[in-house]
């Protein structure tokens, strides 16, 4: 319960719940009171809240609540719990006044701890000096801190003397050249030699620091004090290894198992300072002074030794620079090990090295890219391939994800048969589904930096084989995801012409996940489109929704559909300006082709009726010509006109209804009218305007009008003649009797 209250006090403050003046008044008393509980838990998590809340509340709260109290608290006869977290507040407090009152009000109290009789209170007083001497600044820390120090660094316990070692080095950039010099030298000195011999405590400290402590003490060092350090650094970075001829060192006794580990440690630490003794000795000497030490770091029986060296080497090869190949073993070494940790950390900036190796030095060109690292690509494979039966799934995602890199560092045809088949096997074969994604989106990458057409149409068609039409349906799900990244990888039309139609095809799979999967990557794959040049894809695009919406019968999958509907109708799809020019102007050019054919056929098709209604016209007027002297030559013109109008009118007529298609019954209607314009000549010229003017149709209606009216009157004055026959033979009957 104490705990959590501790916990929620904290979060009140940080979230801000209520104002500072709230706060102050309700819970800083609470928290106050169970800073000196007995539980030693406890009393760190109230603690902890405190000095929190000391950063947030104003100077005077400070002072009054906290500052005030303290005086009382840190006295000798108050228990040892109440100086400690007197020694923690002192810390926090002289960040929070000016110098002034901190050497007025807090210094006292710094030193009178700082002469505990405990050594527990020594050793939590001097880690605070460091935030003390920040807070009062470079001269109070020179005439009053620096002295603590000293003595502290002189102290019978060897957690004080620790303390005060690492306080001293944390505190280098406060101290000006003479300080340094005539001050921290010797002290420095006096801990490495006192380390080997009677203080081993200190020695896992000394080596963890000591890569910060040469470089700032650089500028004070006479050439014999520049190789003793360094050579004291040797020293630390093999110890407790057997020396080179096999044998133990005479000087060290059979180890323990708290040695060991302690020499481990020390080992580590001289790896995490590798870089900061790069510096040191001058890349240009690296050869010279440090690589026998880097062999050996890199060859350590210890995993976190390797592992150490594996996060520095990114470091190691930038400080290199032009001289990087000469730690080229190296990299393959650890790409070898047999370590999967040291191969996960190496790995984090494998493409940064890889660049480095084949680009820094100046001896790397880039016609020949692996003539620095030729044992590269079998430690590269051979890496992957460990990964790979690990159980350690993220580490081979990674390394996957780096290995894309490769193409700006090996050939084309190299990552052609070593590497991207490997790639498009891990995607059928593996079951992890991020280890599967990113060998897809390394395929890709791989796919795209391959400049032979045939390699690349060889990919593709195992892409849309195996993956897009493959028997399982998880092959299936992976290529929409491989889609996506050649989406994002390949231009538009790339897509387009390769893979935009076999995805179409998956929304006929008999699977509900993958048309679910589909549905979702149809926007994106819309947006690949241009119009004009591909209406027809987006034809097949809007048919495959249309057949989902129609004939979708899972329920999840038609909401999808009828969302992603929306979002396509929303979507805006890109036009080439270009190419619907082109198009506007071929259009034009057509439709102009087509106007000049039309008008010539109409110019062919007026002259012709124009040629018949004149030979009509000629015979009509040759046939009524003749005079009609007797009633044989009415005869006969009657008949001449009977004949005409049963064998011109009729078969012509007659064909009109036999018309196979609309543009010859078109034809023969503009001659038939023409026909009907000479036999209505006898009537009225406006009529017959009136009725050419018509469509087809009518002059057909015409036409047949006229010849029924003329074989009507005809018939009308053969009747008229046959009476008045008649009538003539009665009447000369009758005058006969």
């Amino acid at each position: 319960m104490q705990l959590t209250a501790a916990v929620s006090f904290l979060t009140v403050l940080q979230e801000e719940s209520v104002s500072i003046h709230t706060y102050s008044h309700s819970f800083l008393h609470i928290i106050l009171q169970n800073v000196e509980h007995r539980d030693a838990g406890v009393s760190n998590a109230w603690l902890e809240t405190l000095l929190a809340v000391i950063e947030a509340l104003p100077k005077e709260t400070v002072r009054h609540e906290i500052l005030n109290p303290l005086v009382s608290k840190a006295q000798l006869s108050q228990t040892l719990q109440s100086r400690l977290v007197s020694c923690k507040i002192m810390g926090k407090v002289a960040n929070k006044f000016e110098a002034h009152i901190v050497k007025r009000e807090v210094l006292p109290l710094v030193k009178s701890l700082c002469q505990d009789v405990e050594y527990e209170v020594r050793t939590c007083m001097c880690r605070q000096l460091e935030h003390v001497a920040r807070g009062i600044g470079t001269e109070l820390t020179k005439t009053v801190v620096l002295p603590e120090l000293v003595e502290l660094a002189r102290d019978e316990g060897s957690s004080v003397r620790l303390a005060a070692f690492e306080t001293l080095v944390n505190l280098l950039d406060m101290f000006d050249a003479d300080d340094r010099s005539q001050t921290v030298l010797p002290l420095v000195k006096s801990f490495c030699e006192k380390s080997f011999k009677a203080d081993e405590s200190i020695l896992v400290s000394l080596s963890f620091h000591l890569g910060k402590l040469c470089n700032g003490l650089y500028g004070i060092f006479t050439p014999e004090q520049h190789l003793r350090f360094l050579e004291f650094y040797k020293k630390l970075s093999t110890l407790g290894l057997q020396q080179e001829n096999g044998h133990n060192d005479n000087q060290l006794h059979l180890q323990t198992l708290e040695q060991e580990k302690k020499y481990i440690s020390v080992r580590k630490n001289c790896a995490y300072n590798f870089p900061a003794m790069i510096v040191f000795v001058d890349p240009k000497n690296f050869n010279l002074e440090l690589y026998s030490i880097f062999f050996c770091l890199c060859h350590d029986p210890e995993v976190p030794v390797r592992y150490t060296m594996a996060i520095s080497f990114f470091e190691v090869a930038k400080l290199l620079n032009s001289d990087v190949y000469t730690i080229h073993k190296e990299l393959v070494t650890l790409l070898q090990d047999e370590s999967l940790e040291v191969l996960d950390a190496l790995v984090g900036h494998l493409p940064e090295i890889l660049e480095l190796m084949t680009n820094g030095g100046e001896n790397s060109g880039s016609e020949s890219k692996l003539l620095s690292i030729p044992d590269l690509i079998p430690a590269l494979t051979t890496a992957e391939q460990r990964a790979a039966t690990s159980l350690k799934w993220r580490t081979h995602e990674k390394l996957l994800q780096k290995y894309a890199c490769l193409p700006h560092i090996i050939s084309s045809d190299q990552i052609y048969y070593r590497f991207l088949h490997r790639m498009l096997t891990i995607i059928l074969t593996n079951n992890v589904l991020p280890v599967q994604k990113a060998a897809a989106r390394t395929l890709c990458v791989y796919l795209r930096y391959n400049r032979k057409q045939e390699q690349r149409h060889e990919v593709i068609q195992k892409l849309i084989e195996q993956l897009g039409q493959g028997k399982s349906y998880w092959n299936r799900l992976r290529f929409l995801d491989t889609c996506e990244f050649i989406m994002e990888l390949f231009s538009k039309s790339f897509f387009c012409k390769y893979f935009f139609l076999p995805v179409l095809e998956l929304t006929h799979d008999p699977v509900a996940n993958v048309r679910m999967k589909l549905c979702c990557l149809l926007p994106k794959v819309k947006s690949t489109l241009k119009i004009p040049t591909d209406k027809h894809l987006l034809q097949q695009l809007e048919l495959c929704i249309r057949k989902l919406l129609c004939q979708e019968k899972d329920k999840d999958v038609l909401t999808i559909v009828k969302r992603t509907v929306l979002e396509l109708d929303r979507m805006e799809i890109s036009v080439d300006a270009e190419q619907l020019e082109k198009e506007k102007q071929k259009n034009e050019g057509r439709s102009t082709n087509i106007n000049d054919k039309m008008l010539e056929k109409k110019r062919r098709d007026s002259k012709t009726s124009s040629v018949l209604a004149k030979s009509i016209n000629l015979s009509v007027s040759g046939s009524s010509s003749g005079t009609s002297a007797g009633k044989e030559e009415k005869k006969s013109k009657l008949v001449r006109s009977q004949s005409f109008s049963t064998q011109v009118l009729h078969p012509k007529y007659s064909n009109i209804d036999k018309c196979p298609n609309k543009s010859s019954a078109t034809a023969y209607s503009s001659s038939v009218s023409g026909m009907g314009k000479s036999c209505m000549l006898s009537f009225s010229d406006d009529s017959f305007r009136t009725h050419s003017s018509g469509n087809s149709g009518n002059a057909a209606f015409t036409s047949s009008s006229s010849r029924n009216l003329f074989n009507s009157a005809d018939q009308k004055n053969s009747g008229n003649k046959e009476s008045q026959s008649r009538k003539m033979s009665i009447k000369n009957r009758k005058s006969n009797s």
